[in-house]
């Protein structure tokens, strides 16, 4: 977020009206035109860099400006705070002319500004390849005094990432050498650096000391990225450098030519010694370039893994260990995968690194590589790796979470890795509460990690619990909000609780005995300690005064759209056992909710469509539910709570209640529904003198008036009572009661549906055919071939509605 400051020039460089842009370009054009430019033009550049930056939309500048800029830009004499605003401004503005752009060779600072405009325009390949040449051809070149390559290692980074095929194969071995050299080869002597010797000396230079590590000490080996000194050489700077884009070098070009066709077979039999030879000066300067270069690269990353260990002075110096160690064992993982003789190799300092780390939450973040690296080679190597997964999926999400960065590249390691852990490690899938947690206080950063990741977790024998978790995901956001709190608290507020006492607030709950086991489980690392908790009803009340927080108002935003996922998930696989099991936990939670606003009306929205899914695919279990469902339906404050739930409900039960679905299916049971279903519509249709009569919305009286002449329809004793209640709803409708309830629409809904009905049912023949269809009714040739029965029957009726259009109820 912007501050308010911010935001206001945002909205100005937004909304500035053409004519004041017009009189603004005019300005630049002057600034420009001068030979010496001050404070004011770095201003109107920045302005002007805001302007064309602000809006989607690029801004066409007046071609005097923009040659302004493109002259700013390519002359190698003007200042470098000049040239990175032009340079900025021109990206903003393309496509723009770049006919000077191209020509212009100038300092390699210069022609580094020029690349990243002429990049900015596409991935056009003659563009990208024009570039590269032009890098190339400079990073061969020996360079001037008091100019530097190091500018244009970005460029080349940039080349490989829009078009890695513009290079050729003699540019690739090219920069491999290169690289071998700027990484193995820098100085471990200081830079140059000129100081002022005082007021009776002149100046003088510093004679170079030596390059330290972190904990001070004289550097033993090669300089590395964690080597330390006042000023640094040009070729220790091209060092750091290339350490920052070996990895995107290795990716894209060291898939192939590694000279060694027999390797895979070779590495598992004499791996070990394949790696000492190829440990060895002198063979390793035989090898082809890609293939050294993948040498170099080994070297260095064990290098840095041994150099963290140092105990740093800085803590920024720390900081920069533990960015390391993460690029070292990434770096270490690609060359393993392109050259599995290395793995040997490798094993032996990723072991130890983790042995060092496992313990140190403060390098949590490096752990991921180390587990990447065990999850794609430990089966090579053939060691153990359950320590390390088991380490990851219990303790990164479980006491980290609350950590952005840290939450986001966890769940990304495990989407990208998502097969190979459902296949590979067991635990994976039994870790989803810990694996909730950071979904649950990060929910919209994470919510389309989640998406993606939420398939693979869901299982026959996990989707019940998944199912109970992602309703009370809002609760464990609470519950983790608590836990921090609690930790965080001074050691005088916890005050232990007097049992007896009531708590009144939710900290307290969380300290408290008989809410302790509640809250455990809700915090569990581990699935398979029960699908739910019997006491769910109290635990929402007790977090009741947590329900507006903005972090659990955000959990309860994102959980319909995992329950969408998870149900289209589970309809994949799901058997008769488990379809049941799931529409009696959607009875069951659509009125066991954490009460936050909006949240149950769209959780129960889902349950609405849900429902209807799994009835389709399992017809028979209106039949083997019956009990519950008869339960559900029967209750009045059911559809004060949960009206659209209900009305699916009861919308199931008249579709499906049918011998044509289920055999098992008897009149005992339909003639059951159809009492329990006309004492609700017979309550919820008295007229009483009470000014607090509860609303019932028409939607709700028609689609029960219509599941009752179903049920009606399928066991023929039932169509005198239902017609006789049918009859009297016109003077329900015409009462002054319901009048005031409803509009004139709604008393005309319920009005014609009774109608429609009751002349269905004076044919009880034709209204079981259409009330009740065959399975086979949605077959195309039920609505084509005109000889087939449905067409008659709809014939049928429209002449009975023609003959009775008279005819009306009551």
């Amino acid at each position: 977020m912007f501050t308010a400051g911010a935001e206001s020039l945002i909205k100005q460089a937004r909304e500035i009206q053409d004519e004041d842009l017009q009189k603004f370009y005019t300005r630049v054009s002057k600034l420009l035109h001068g030979k010496d430019f001050g404070n004011e033009t770095v201003d109107s550049l920045q302005r002007l860099y805001l302007i064309v930056s602000a809006t989607k939309y690029s801004r066409a500048l007046p071609e005097d400006v923009l040659q302004l800029l493109q002259d700013l830009l390519c002359s190698s004499k003007t200042a470098e705070q000049f040239q990175a605003l032009s340079c900025a401004i021109l990206r903003e503005t393309f496509p723009c002319d770049l006919r000077n752009l191209s020509d212009e060779e100038g300092n390699s600072k210069t022609m580094s500004h020029v690349a990243e405009v002429t990049l900015a325009q596409g991935s056009n390949k003659d563009k990208v390849s024009s570039v590269a040449h032009r890098v190339l051809k400079c990073l061969e070149a020996r360079q001037p005094e008091g100019q530097s390559s190091r500018y244009l290692l970005p460029v080349l980074s940039k080349v490989i990432s829009l078009s890695p095929d513009s290079l050729t194969e003699d540019q690739i071995n090219l920069v491999s050498r290169k690289l071998v050299d700027w990484l193995r080869y820098a100085s471990i002597q200081q830079g140059v650096q000129l100081s002022s010797g005082g007021f009776f000396t002149s100046p003088r230079t510093r004679q170079p000391g030596p390059i330290t590590e972190v904990d001070g000490a004289v550097a033993a080996d090669f300089f590395t990225v964690l080597s330390l000194g006042q000023s640094y050489t040009e070729d220790q700077w091209m060092n750091m450098h290339a350490f920052s884009m070996i990895r995107k070098w290795l990716l894209c070009y060291s898939t192939d030519g590694n000279g060694n066709g027999d390797t895979d077979d070779k590495s598992e039999v004499d791996g070990s010694v394949m790696s000492m030879v190829s440990a060895t000066s002198t063979s390793s300067r035989l090898l082809p370039p890609k293939e050294r270069l993948r040498e170099k690269a080994f070297e260095y990353c064990h290098r840095l893994i041994e150099q963290s260990d140092r105990k740093a002075l800085k803590k920024s110096d720390a900081e920069l260990q533990k960015a390391c160690l993460i690029e070292a064992v990434t770096v270490m993982d690609i060359i393993c995968r392109e050259d599995p003789s290395f793995v040997y190799r490798a094993f032996a300092c990723v072991k130890a690194l983790y042995g060092r780390l496992s313990g140190d939450l403060a390098f949590s973040r490096a752990l991921l590589p180390i587990a990447q690296f065990y999850l794609n080679h430990s089966e090579t190597a053939a060691v153990d790796s359950e320590a390390v997964y088991r380490q990851l999926f219990t303790r990164i999400p479980s006491e980290l979470f609350q950590e952005p960065m840290l939450a986001f590249e966890f769940t990304q390691f495990c989407r990208v890795n998502v097969k190979v852990l459902r296949e590979s490690v067991g635990i994976f899938k039994h870790s989803f509460p810990n694996l909730f947690k950071p979904l649950a206080w990060n929910s919209p950063a994470l919510i389309s990690e989640y998406v993606e990741l939420l398939p693979s977790l869901i299982g026959p024998d996990t989707a019940i619990e998944i199912l109970h978790s992602l309703l009370d995901l809002p609760c464990l956001t609470a519950a983790l909000d608590i836990q921090l709190r609690s930790a965080s608290s001074q050691p005088s507020e916890r005050v232990p609780l007097d049992p007896s006492v009531k708590v009144s607030s939710s900290m307290e709950a969380f300290r408290h005995p008989y809410y302790r086991g509640m809250f455990l489980y809700i915090l569990r690392d581990e699935a398979g300690t029960g699908d739910t908790i019997d006491r769910l009803s109290v635990l929402h009340e007790v977090l009741a005064d947590m329900a507006d927080s903005p972090r659990i108002v955000q959990c309860a935003q994102t959980t319909p759209i995992l329950l969408q996922v998870f149900f289209n998930e589970a309809a994949q696989f799901a058997d008769e056992k488990l379809i049941n099991q799931l529409v009696l936990v959607i009875l069951e939670r659509s009125s066991l909710l954490y009460d936050i606003p909006n949240y149950k009306r769209e959780v129960q929205r889902v349950f609405s469509s849900q429902l209807l899914v799994l009835c389709k695919l399992h017809p028979s279990l209106i039949v083997e539910q019956c009990k519950e469902l008869m339960e559900f339906s029967g209750t009045t404050g059911n559809i004060q709570s949960k009206e659209n739930f209900y009305t699916h409900v009861v919308w199931a039960i008249g579709e499906y209640l049918s011998v044509s679905y289920d055999k098992r299916c008897t009149v005992e049971q339909i003639t059951a529904f159809f009492e329990t279903l006309e004492a609700v519509l017979f309550e919820i249709t008295q007229v009483r003198l009470s000014a607090s009569i509860p609303t019932y919305s028409p939607r709700v009286i028609t689609m029960l008036l219509t599941t009752l002449s179903k049920l009606a329809s399928r066991s023929q004793d039932l169509i005198p009572r239902v017609s006789l209640f049918l009859s009297k709803m016109r003077s329900f409708a015409r009462s002054p009661a319901v009048s005031s309830w409803y509009s004139e629409e709604d008393i005309e809904e319920i009005h014609t549906r009774a109608s429609e009905l009751i002349n269905l049912l004076k044919l009880p023949s034709v209204a079981q055919f259409v009330l009740a269809p065959s399975t086979e009714g949605t077959s195309p040739r039920w609505h084509r071939d005109t000889n087939t029965s449905l067409p008659l029957a709809m014939r049928a009726i429209s002449k009975v509605l023609q003959r009775d259009s008279s005819f009306s109820p009551g």
